[in-house]
C-alpha cells in the first residue's frame, strides 16, 4: 500500500511536468510498481532456473579426455 501511493506520487511528478494535470501519471505509476511486484520475481525465477538447467547440462555433457 505504502508502495502504491510512492508510486503513485512519482508518476504525478512525472506527468506534471507536461504542465498538465498528474492523474493519468499517477495510475500509470501505480499500475506500473503493481506489474513490476509480480514480473521481476518471476523473471528472476526462470532465469535463474534456465541458468541452473544450462550449467546442468554443460556439466553432464563435457567430453571425457
Amino acid at each position: 500500500m505504502i508502495g502504491d501511493a510512492i508510486a503513485g506520487y512519482i508518476g504525478n511528478k512525472i506527468d506534471r511536468r507536461d504542465g498538465k494535470g498528474g492523474t493519468i501519471g499517477a495510475l500509470v505509476g501505480v499500475l506500473g510498481w503493481r506489474v513490476a511486484k509480480r514480473v521481476v520475481p518471476a523473471a528472476i525465477v526462470l532465469g535463474a532456473a534456465a541458468y541452473g538447467a544450462r550449467a546442468l547440462q554443460r556439466r553432464f555433457s563435457a567430453p571425457a579426455t
